[in-house]
């Protein structure tokens, strides 16, 4: 199964600190994991922020995931204007980004965000 891992998912994935439901995912080797590159957009943000409370180096992450197998779904214009579509339950542009890839692309987000599972899209709560 392919999964577009949300942001969360993916920290938590690189510090080996995922719940044993989504380590049940993400550690399946039949699925095919992809990540946003929202997500390590968001993640230079903070990082060129320096807050004491996030040392994630984005460089890395990236590297990281693509040396182990994950794939990169990059922003394209359709992605932007599924955007406009979506209901105004999610306020984190980064998070809206992500969940239009989602239904665009038909690709289920892996996420701990319980506002996610209110919108029409395939998520699945972890």
């Amino acid at each position: 199964m392919k999964l577009l891992l949300d942001t969360h998912i993916l920290l938590w994935s690189a510090a080996d600190k995922l719940s044993a439901k989504a380590s049940k995912y993400v550690l399946d080797e039949s699925n095919r994991l992809y990540f946003s590159a929202a997500s390590i957009w968001q993640i230079a943000i903070k990082m060129g922020l320096n807050r004491s409370d996030f040392r994630v180096d984005a460089y890395a992450l990236y590297s990281g995931l693509l040396d182990n197998g994950y794939e990169e779904i990059p922003i394209t214009s359709k992605h932007t204007l599924a955007v406009s579509t979506l209901p105004d339950i999610h306020k984190d542009p980064f998070d809206r980004i992500i969940l239009a890839q989602c239904i665009s692309e038909g690709i289920p987000i892996l996420t701990s965000d319980t506002r996610l599972a209110d919108y029409h899209a395939p998520v699945i709560l972890v």
